[in-house]
């Protein structure tokens, strides 16, 4: 993408369909006149009068509990230095969004205008008493650590400069890890620092907390080696000093066994990895470019555990690994404070999940076939689910043996259990997808690309890497799209009505008439056939010359069937094609069927339905509990439509005894797992979190999941096309820019998958 582009939509998803990332959104009912008189005046005054009686109810009684405030003066902004508190707003926007969809914390930005610190100091005394916490950001050292100090000692609530301490605690976890497996000692190594900011003294006093030897540590400014001997040393960087005689980078590196970088890009030469100690551990975490560049320095020392800030290398530092699970732990026992014993906690908390086995949903998410403790997995992936049920709990314990915890967690279970529940609110499963098609970009056809939306989709999966397009429709009208788009990428076009085209359609039509002759096509109808984009692109998919198809923007759906139909067909081993759709809910993602296709299944096309459902969960990474749906409970109704589907259950306990499916059941009862287990504690999904609706019909599959997506504005990715012979996927009608760019993850995905299944089979 080019950065007149990349501007270009920065500015766009800034401004529209509103300005800003953030919103305030009520959380109690406001329907009623009853609502807002107890909401506002008179009802209000009793919370009130308590708070008045004890300052601690609060929390009871407010949002306070789980409100943090994020504050800057916009003095040290990522990459962009000074820009003013006003120009510091969508950074610390962004903060508030990462708050909330990674640990479910209301985030307010707050901006302040002086670079004074007893201002900065007395303004958020002043506006305390409204958060629960306090998260300074992008502040420039030496204020930074003068505002950090004098607010956590005049506060009794939590302080934390992520800027400092949020690098800090992920890069110590990477730290101890990397040492484990090189075989080395804390206490032993020899570790270089390149930088002195504010990130940089707070991660070097944190090795030291856990072992790392003042003596064995050399510190670099912007002027070289911070030295004893240097003429006015500012005070915060004389406990980092060394007594050694050297002068520079170079000279630091000789022989040591770590390196940290916090500094600016392409400063380590391939000759200072060379001359470090053996099995080094280089954190080059300068941003966007690191200190040097990952594939040179791999490619320079074998023996290297390399670490940057970025994500498209493995063992990402990546401050969101911390800062919103260790406001979560602090908030959750109403800690008065952040203190060592808390990061320190977090630290080992992190390292240890490293260790654990990783979840199939995060290895599918980042394209990897086993993730395992290792130089290329020292520090988990954002996106691990576990982080939210492991660091919030390490934190509060540790905030509770060292004192500072004022409202202590008893039940540990059941303060987990509310944690995973907090992350049903982060639907990752969008992130996921693309993540995934971007391992292995696939070719995929896009049959309508002579309209703009469909173009548009094409531009943005090209430009993510999510697909490699090849473009089908009218040519001069893609031409001028693309050109209006600005999208000047190389890719295929292809107009099935064209005369370059003959060659192909000529090639495509007799493979189609060889194909269906004996079912009623003519070679002159094969050929008429082949002009049109669903038949064509089918074509394509089928003889290879596509991995996948998207079609469906501008035309029905029962009109693209029967040629994907014709042209594909079903899979060997299936019977019925159906479609899954998944549906982004505040629970997680829902997936449901069958959404388009089979109107009224038997009880075997049921089971076959749901086995295949489960299929596509899994292949997302999701370990599916499944629901089949009825008006009836478990033989309250002896009518067929209920009777079929409890026959469809009994096919799939017998066929399937490991998986977790039951009904026929009420929607209510399947959706809420303590209503089922009260009144069904029998149920093979009795307690448990359903995410997979199996419809009795299409017509009940169809009607619930439009409501859900317009009344709940739950976004949809579907209908995933499932059963058929090769990854061909009809988009809906009109759909969305986004939905048409996630149906094209979700293709190549599919044709990832088939395409590991035939190796699998025929070991090619």
């Amino acid at each position: 993408m080019s950065k007149q582009k990349q501007r270009r939509e920065a500015l766009i998803y800034h401004a529209k369909p509103q300005p800003g990332k953030i919103k305030v959104v009520p959380t109690k009912p406001y329907a009623t006149q009853r609502d807002l008189a107890l909401a506002y005046s008179p009802g209000v005054a009793e919370p009130c009068l308590e708070i008045k009686k004890n300052k601690e109810n609060v929390y009871k009684y407010t949002a306070k509990g789980n409100l943090v405030a994020i504050i800057s003066n916009g003095t040290a902004v990522l990459g962009l230095g000074n820009i003013g508190p006003e120009a510091s707003k969508p950074v610390m926007e962004g903060k508030s969004l990462l708050f909330k969809i990674f640990a479910d914390i209301d985030g307010i930005d707050i901006e302040v205008d002086t670079e004074d610190v007893d201002k900065f100091v007395e303004t958020v005394k002043m506006i305390a008493p409204t958060f629960g916490g306090i998260n300074l950001e992008d502040i420039k050292a030496p204020e930074a650590f003068e505002i950090e100090r004098r607010l956590k000692e005049e506060l009794d609530i939590p302080v934390m400069h992520d800027d400092q301490h949020g690098t800090a605690i992920i890069s110590a976890a990477a730290l101890l890890n990397a040492l484990e497996i090189t075989k080395k000692k804390i206490d032993k190594v020899r570790i270089v620092i390149s930088g002195a900011g504010a990130a940089a003294v707070s991660c070097t006093k944190l090795y030291k907390a856990f072992g790392a030897k003042t003596e064995n540590i050399v510190m670099l400014d912007s002027k070289g080696v911070i030295r004893k001997d240097a003429p006015d040393l500012a005070a915060s960087k004389i406990e980092f000093a060394t007594d050694r005689k050297i002068d520079t980078l170079e000279d630091a590196m000789k022989d040591a066994d770590v390196f940290v970088g916090l500094s600016i890009a392409d400063i380590v030469s391939p000759k200072m990895l060379k001359s470090m100690a053996k099995d080094p551990i280089v954190f080059a975490m300068a941003n966007p470019n690191p200190e040097i560049d990952y594939n040179l320095a791999v490619k320079t020392r074998k023996d290297i555990i390399m670490a940057t800030g970025r994500s498209d290398h493995p063992n990402q530092v990546n401050n969101v690994l911390g800062f919103p699970f260790i406001f979560r732990g602090a908030l959750d026992v109403r800690a008065t404070k952040i203190n060592e014993e808390m990061k320190m906690a977090a630290v080992r908390a992190l390292a240890e999940l490293t260790k654990e086995n990783v979840p199939e949903q995060v290895n599918i998410a980042y394209g990897k076939t086993r993730l395992a403790f290792g130089k290329e997995y020292i520090i988990p992936k954002p996106f691990d689910p576990r982080l939210i049920a492991e660091i919030p709990p390490a934190v509060a314990r540790a905030a509770m043996e060292s004192g500072v915890a004022k409202n202590p967690i008893e039940d540990w279970e059941k303060y987990k259990e509310e944690l995973l529940q907090r992350s049903g609110n982060d639907n990752k499963i969008v992130r996921q997808l693309h993540d995934r098609a971007r391992m292995k970009a696939k070719r995929i056809v896009f049959a309508e690309a002579d309209q703009l939306d469909v173009m548009k989709a094409a531009q943005i999966a090209f430009e993510e890497g999510v697909a490699i397009p090849i473009l089908l429709g009218r040519k001069h009208t893609i031409k001028v799209l693309k050109k209006e788009l600005d999208f000047d990428a190389d890719l295929m076009v292809i107009d099935s009505h064209s005369d370059e085209a003959n060659a192909k359609r000529e090639q495509y039509a007799q493979q189609y008439f060889q194909n269906r002759q004996r079912r009623g096509v003519t070679l002159y109808g094969a050929r008429q056939k082949m002009r049109e984009r669903t038949y064509f692109g089918s074509m394509m998919v089928l003889e290879g010359d596509a991995d996948g198809m998207i079609s469906g923007y501008s035309r029905a759906y029962p009109t693209l069937v029967k040629p994907i139909f014709e042209v594909i067909g079903r899979a060997a081993d299936v019977k019925k094609v159906s479609t899954v759709h998944i549906m982004t809910t505040d629970r997680g993602p829902i997936f449901l069927a069958d959404t388009s296709i089979n109107i009224d299944p038997t009880a075997e096309e049921l089971a076959e339905i749901t086995q295949m459902t489960a299929n596509v969960a899994m292949t997302f990474g999701f370990s599916p509990v499944i629901a089949l749906l009825s008006y009836a409970n478990f033989g309250s109704s002896t009518h067929p439509s209920a009777t079929k589907v409890r026959k469809a259950v009994k096919i799939l306990h017998e066929s399937n005894p490991d998986l977790l499916v039951d009904g026929e059941i009420q929607t209510d009862f399947a959706l809420n797992k303590e209503l089922n287990q009260s009144k069904f504690p029998f149920s093979k999904i009795s307690g448990q979190k359903v995410n997979t609706l199996i419809f009795p019909n299409l017509e009940s599959a169809n009607i619930t999941y439009k409501l859900l997506k317009e009344l709940n504005h739950a976004d949809s990715i579907g209908p995933i096309m499932v059963g058929l012979r090769k990854s061909v996927h009809i988009i809906p009608l009109g759909a969305s820019v986004d939905e048409i760019v996630n149906m094209a993850a979700v293709a190549a995905i599919d044709a990832q998958e088939r395409e590991k299944r035939k190796k699998a089979k025929t070991g090619k």
